[in-house]
């Protein structure tokens, strides 16, 4: 398996791709991108979106890019949407689930709902995401997640070369 890192992200409105293009120039990382096949436009577009959300729906998509599993970890990027994952991007984890390796999450949001999103992917995954953090749209824009977003890419790298966790031997009776 190769150890690099490939960035999957999903953006409405283009935020989210920033980010997710700022990281891959500073890490040399690859992206992938989700792509709906049904774009959306306009009021209806966007009050989509907040259905989608609020339903936890799955709306159809299409991945452009490597396969996630040629890949030591996927960091997903994406938008927050009425405080939650958006949709998009659920449908990613539910469709690949089975081939993502460590996964890390970057969440693109007004102002809350990242730790909704991480709950989520790990509820998907049946498992924890490596590490997750978010940005703001505001920082996105004006580029003030810049320093962030770098350390929480280093911390990614530095995750696939570390040794595999150690956790003390539970005591019991039966332990010697």
């Amino acid at each position: 398996m190769n150890k690099n890192v490939l960035v999957v992200v999903y953006s409405y409105t283009g935020t989210s791709l920033g980010v997710a293009r700022l990281m891959c120039g500073q890490q040399n990382w690859t992206l992938g991108t989700v792509v709906e096949t049904r774009p959306r436009r306009g009021a209806w577009g966007t009050w989509r979106c907040v259905l989608d959300s609020l339903l936890h729906r799955h709306p159809p998509i299409r991945y452009e890019g490597p396969a996630p599993g040629d890949f030591g970890t996927v960091v997903l990027v994406s938008p927050i949407w009425a405080l939650q994952l958006a949709g998009p991007m659920r449908s990613f984890v539910v469709r690949e689930r089975a081939r993502l390796p460590d996964v890390a999450v970057v969440s693109v949001m007004g102002s809350r709902g990242a730790a909704n999103a991480v709950a989520e992917i790990a509820d998907l995954l049946g498992r924890t995401p490596l590490m997750a953090t978010a940005v703001t749209a505001r920082e996105a824009e004006d580029g003030s997640c810049a320093a962030r977003l770098q350390a929480f890419g280093t911390a990614v790298q530095s995750s696939q070369t570390s040794q595999a966790v150690v956790r003390p031997t539970t005591l019991s009776t039966e332990a010697s």
